[in-house]
Formats: structure tokens, C-alpha cells, sequence
């Protein structure tokens, strides 16, 4: 039986007192679609419904619930994904014009962030790992060099777990960044189950309970809730709350969706009242198909089965599956009912949750035992992650300055005027202001052979790219 959240049932109970002489312009009357039945509870921000961006009422309660289940000193609900929190805390915690330590493989709001505030981003490249050709954890001894290297920076910004579930060693981090005065944000995009129950069922390293100071993560990604909601978390005394919400103030729309809302705080009742149960379940169907993966002879599953050991990664997350065996076999998951999360050379990513089906796994485990008599003993992941090229200068300025469009291997050695990304997982294979590397242009030719395609930002198309 679904139990309905608290903010929802106080919205119902608002909605049938009043007739709405206000929006939405349903009325709560017209269905926008069949099915689609929160019209009654969609709302806008008339008296006793409160205001997302002025809350002191029953969306201020309802953030607090949040706040107190992951632990954390206060919780702002977004209603545009993690992107609305990346770039309002980055520019929260970063003055227009300043410094920045910033992981290489952040997700391209990051990017942005950075533009937008022309800030100066000094990188950290984490390792890669070379049988799946993915970024590694970012060691502290970096962040720590990084921060003496650049004592005038105003954060650091990571990602932790990254879209393929590699996990760093955030409290380590943390302490590095609260010694030097810096505070620390945390892309947790992907890692909203790191909840404080979670780490008795193996999800252990969450960025909140680590001590990061902002902390931004993707309720719909992992956990029961709809598409484009997310939490921001806040820690610690560093980041300003007053100024994080003049900032979600600046780009969080000003008409946030009200049923979106609800599943954020339906969401935290569900983890409230059965999270235990569904993630000691997720659990033990994880570890039946560990032990499943382990039969496998030809097909490597990262961190799974006998995968063997990665001595770059800090922690990874058993719930991201990263499938050694490229888009044929992705077709075949598909021909066999199975659509996975991502292909990206010979990577394929298959995302799970606590919500699966009881038998989803067992059933995946079965598709890919058959799969695995056919198919070619795993390689070595071909060159699809290139080093950055030299940073020329700050992304904002690249932008800024007139360009044209050139072939990729006439554009080595010249400066990049646009992104280049595949998407997902959305990190820059490279950005505005960096040099064009005969690397990148290898990368990108393997990527696209192996049919993934290349996102060209600047109006540039295949085997092409956009030049300063």
C-alpha cells in the first residue's frame, strides 16, 4: 500500500479549502494527461503553501526532514536536477573572477559553473584505470598539493561517486580542505543512497557524513523519486546558507513544480520507513549476482565477480554494474529485455537501485551467462580517455574569443573553443581554453568507430572542432 508523504497530504487538505482564483491554469480540473493525477495537489505558492525560496512553513518542515535523515545541518529541495545545486553552490562558495580546485572529471554543470563565473580552475586528473579506460579515485595527496600550490582558491570541487560508482576518500579530503581554510563541494549526483543507515549494508564513504560543506545529490538517480529532483545539502559553518539561497534564488526557477516537491519528500518518508528493508534486499540481490559474475570466463564486470583488483580506486560502488562488452552486447541485453544506462566504447553501465525487481539480477546474471559462451575474452579497454590538454586559458575567455571550425587533425596543437563530451556521463572529454591533443583526436575517431556518439557544443559536427 503507497503511503502518501506528509507535504502531500497538507497540500490536499489546502487544495479542497479554498477555490484557486490563482495557477496553475488546470485548475485542478483539466488533466494535462491521463493518468496523470497530482493535478489536485499542484499548487503555486498562494498562502499556506509556502515558498520554496522563502520557506518558513510546510516546505521548511519538509526540508528539515530530509536534513535530519541524512544527517546533515540544513537540505534546499531542487526542482531542476543537480545541475540547479552545482552551479548555485559553486558560485555560493566562488566570487565572480576567483579561484577553483576542480576535478577534471566533474559533470559538465560544473563546466558551466565555471564559464559563468569566469572562474580560474586549477585541475586534479584523477589515475585511469587501464582495463576500463575510467577516471580513478582522486587521491588525496593532490587535493593536498593542489591547495598548497593555490592558496588563494575558494573550494574544492569533486565528484564522488563518479557515474561509473568510483569513490574517493572524501573525509580524508575534507580534513585536507578544513586545514587550509577551504570549504569542499561534493558532486554526489550519484550517490544519494549514501545515506547513514546505508553504510551497515556496504554503501559506506557518503559525502555528507564525511564532513563536505556542500553536498549535491540526485534523488531520482538511485533512489524513489521523479526526474529532475535532487537534494543540497549543507554541513559545517564555511558555505554561507544565505548565500546558497540567493544563489538558488538566481537559477532555480521561481515556479518550482509542487509535485516534484512531494516526491522529494515522499521519497524520504520511503527511506524513513522502509529503507532498511529495501537496501538490506538490494544488498543480498547484489550479492547474488556477485557470485553469479564470478562463473563468468569472458566478460569483466567492473569491481564484480573476478574482476581483479583496482589499485586507483579508494571504494566503488556495488550498485553501478559496468559491463566489459560494448554495444553488441548491449544490443543483446536489449533483444533480451534489458535496456542499460549507457554505452560508451566497450563500457556499458547498468544502473541498479534499491526499488529493482526481486528477480531483476538474477535474471540479468542469466542473459549474461548465455552471452558469455559467445563472447571474446575481455582486452584492455582501447585509448578512449585522453590526458586534458594544456589549459591556455579560463573557459570564459575561450568562449569569448572569435572562432572557426577546423578538422580534428588540423586542429592539434591549436586551442579549443568549444566542448567536446559523450553524454552521458557528461564529463569533457575536452574544454574551451584547453589544447587540442593528437590523443583527444585519437579518442574521439575510437569513440565514434565503436558508435558512440560525441556531443559538439560549439557547431562543430563529426571528425570536426571548434578553434580559438
Amino acid at each position: 500500500m503507497t503511503v502518501k508523504s506528509t507535504l502531500q497530504q497538507q497540500l490536499e487538505t489546502l487544495s479542497a479549502a479554498r477555490y484557486p482564483l490563482h495557477m496553475p491554469g488546470h485548475k485542478r480540473r483539466a488533466l494535462p494527461a491521463p493518468g496523470l493525477g497530482c493535478a489536485a495537489w499542484d499548487m503555486t505558492e498562494i498562502d499556506g503553501a509556502d515558498d520554496l525560496h522563502d520557506a518558513d512553513g510546510i516546505l521548511a518542515a519538509a526540508m528539515q526532514r530530509t536534513a535530519a535523515l541524512y544527517g546533515s545541518r540544513r537540505c534546499w529541495y531542487l526542482v531542476g536536477g543537480s545541475t540547479i545545486g552545482l552551479l548555485a553552490g559553486i558560485r555560493a562558495l566562488a566570487p565572480f573572477g576567483s579561484e577553483v580546485v576542480v576535478a577534471r572529471n566533474c559533470h559538465k554543470a560544473v563546466y558551466h559553473a565555471l564559464e559563468l563565473g569566469q572562474l580560474t580552475a586549477h585541475y586534479l586528473t584523477p589515475p585511469v584505470d587501464a582495463a576500463f579506460g575510467i577516471y580513478g579515485s582522486v587521491p588525496p595527496a593532490a587535493v593536498a598539493a593542489a591547495l598548497d600550490a593555490h592558496p588563494q582558491a575558494r573550494c574544492v570541487i569533486l565528484t564522488s561517486p563518479t557515474y561509473e560508482g568510483v569513490v574517493s576518500d572524501i573525509a580524508y579530503i575534507a580534513r585536507l580542505c578544513h586545514a587550509h581554510g577551504v570549504p569542499l563541494l561534493v558532486d554526489e549526483a550519484h550517490g544519494a543512497h549514501y545515506l547513514p543507515f546505508a553504510a551497515q549494508y556496504g554503501w559506506q564513504g557518503g559525502a555528507v557524513a564525511a564532513g563536505a560543506d556542500l553536498v549535491v545529490q540526485s534523488a531520482h538517480k538511485t533512489l524513489p523519486s521523479l526526474t529532475q529532483t535532487a537534494f543540497l545539502q549543507l554541513n559545517g559553518s564555511l558555505a554561507d546558507p544565505a548565500e546558497v539561497e540567493r544563489q538558488l534564488d538566481v537559477f532555480e526557477t521561481s515556479s518550482p513544480s509542487y509535485p516534484l516537491l512531494v516526491s522529494l519528500d515522499g521519497c524520504t518518508g520511503w527511506l524513513a520507513q522502509q529503507g532498511c528493508a529495501a537496501f538490506a534486499a538490494w544488498r543480498a540481490r547484489l550479492d547474488r549476482f556477485d557470485a553469479a559474475a564470478k562463473k563468468l570466463q569472458n566478460t569483466r564486470i567492473l569491481c564484480c565477480g573476478a574482476d581483479a583488483p583496482h589499485p586507483d580506486f579508494y571504494a566503488h560502488d556495488a550498485g553501478k554494474l559496468l559491463l566489459q562488452i560494448g554495444a553488441a552486447g548491449a544490443a543483446y541485453l536489449r533483444e533480451n529485455g534489458f535496456e542499460p544506462e549507457m554505452v560508451c566504447g566497450p563500457n556499458v553501465l547498468a544502473m541498479t537501485s534499491p526499488c529493482d525487481a526481486e528477480d531483476a539480477l538474477d535474471r540479468l546474471a542469466d542473459v549474461l551467462a548465455v552471452w558469455d559462451k559467445t563472447a571474446a575474452p575481455p582486452a584492455a579497454a582501447p585509448h578512449i580517455l585522453p590526458a586534458p590538454g594544456a589549459v591556455r586559458c579560463t573557459i570564459g575567455a575561450a568562449l569569448l574569443r572569435p572562432s572557426r571550425i577546423v578538422p580534428m587533425q588540423s586542429a592539434v596543437g591549436q586551442t579549443a573553443a568549444e566542448y567536446l563530451w559523450a553524454y552521458p556521463p557528461g564529463v569533457p572529454l575536452i574544454a574551451p581554453g584547453e589544447e587540442v591533443t593528437a590523443a583527444l583526436a585519437a579518442a574521439c575517431e575510437e569513440l565514434e568507430k565503436a558508435g558512440t556518439r560525441i556531443k559538439h557544443i560549439g557547431g562543430s559536427g563529426p571528425d570536426k572542432i571548434s578553434v580559438i
